[in-house]
């Protein structure tokens, strides 16, 4: 067998290798949902990914001979690093065939370069902001992935322990039937929320988001509420400003309310939308000429049967105050009207105990979990 060469990509062809190594490792796999090859330019892309002014970011190949077989992203957070007193390098979109040669030579990659910036442990699969995809897929294999999470063969959790990598933590999703009804709890605590606490539901429009600024208040008061969690930084103005701009105002606006207070501000925040998993396998990764097509039908005509709920953030002097009994209360009609059958919420952490609580009315199914591996550099 050929050795494995690992390259920093500084080509274009280096760069066509990254993206479309996953053509091989996921060829047959009806749960794979490929990412948008621009969206994969766009990470490294200075002038469309304003993370890279606080991260340094490096993305590798791994080939045998001429043939593409793995890639990896080497990410080092300064702000993160910073934020929680630690000297780590972040991997990230890390894809390989089963070979543990291939498995090591990535990560090893990495962990070089990661050491001369001077870091002293590796973690991942994390991006460079909480709003990336983290965390390997580590059961549920079978199950259809989604275009905010992270879907991998099983062996990956094998290969990563094979090469002495530890538990960080681990996300896992949840999944319910949408009621046809609202809960009577639920119903109950909204009513309090807008009587007693004086809160009330705001559906946005498209100027709300872009020149009344809900869109920058949005992101803002998720970094407030997410803060805590582990591994965030907060993310700056001008990422506010791409986020906002590239998908804020995609989103059908009636699935993103937010909650306000007596004064006008806003207190609550979610972000949520029908499913495109289906829509972006049928546009293999290219918005062009018809992938566009595809999730436009999902996103206005035909909905699937799935809605994701991307974000919940609650500023922190209102948690436990029923705002996301308000918000509850607000789309389950809603999405009864659109047709969904299930609601799947990104991953949360497993201890995160007062975010899962909320779900027990509805008898959630815990799924899809995932984990943050950790180890130190030799």
């Amino acid at each position: 067998m050929d050795e494995i060469i690992v390259k920093k990509v500084a080509s274009k062809k280096e760069l066509d290798d990254f993206i479309h190594v996953v053509d091989i490792i996921y060829q047959n796999c009806p749960q794979y949902v490929p990412d948008f090859e621009s969206d994969v330019k766009d990470i490294f892309d200075s002038r469309k990914n304003s993370g890279l002014e606080f991260s340094n970011v490096q993305p590798f190949v791994a080939y045998r001979g001429d043939k593409a077989v793995g890639r990896i992203v080497g990410i080092v957070n300064h702000r993160a690093n910073e934020k929680w007193k630690t000297h780590n390098v972040r991997f990230s979109m890390i894809e390989f065939l089963d070979d543990l040669a291939i498995s090591r030579a990535l990560l090893n990659s990495v962990e070089e370069w990661g050491r001369s910036y001077g870091m002293d442990s590796i973690q991942g699969p994390l991006g460079i902001t909480d709003f990336d995809k983290e965390g390997m897929l580590i059961e549920d294999f079978d199950m259809l992935g989604s275009i905010i999470t992270i879907y991998n063969p099983e062996y990956y959790p094998r290969h990563m322990e094979a090469l002495g990598f530890k538990k960080e933590t681990d996300w896992v999703q949840i999944r319910v039937n949408v009621p046809k009804e609202v809960p009577v709890r639920y119903a109950r605590v909204a009513q309090y929320a807008k009587e007693q606490v004086g809160l009330r539901v705001l559906t946005l429009t498209d100027k709300d988001i872009t020149k009344r600024q809900y869109g920058r208040k949005i992101f803002k008061l998720l970094n407030e509420a997410y803060s805590p969690l582990f591994g965030f930084s907060e993310i700056s103005g001008q990422q506010i400003d791409e986020f906002v701009g590239k998908y804020l105002q995609l989103i059908d606006k009636q699935l993103m309310p937010v909650v306000i207070n007596d004064k006008g501000e806003l207190v609550g925040a979610t972000v949520t939308m029908g499913s495109l998993a289906r829509a972006t396998q049928k546009a293999k990764g290219k918005l062009l000429p018809f992938g566009w097509f595809h999730l436009l039908k999902a996103l206005k005509w035909k909905h699937e049967d799935t809605v994701e709920m991307l974000l919940i953030g609650v500023r922190p002097d209102y948690q436990g105050l029923g705002v996301n009994a308000m918000f509850f209360n607000h789309l389950i009609p809603i999405y009864n009207k659109y047709g969904f059958k299930w609601a799947e919420t990104g991953p949360q952490l497993e201890d995160n105990f007062k975010e899962l609580s909320q779900w027990k009315v509805l008898n959630p199914e815990y799924i899809k979990r995932r984990r943050c591996y950790i180890k130190t550099i030799q």
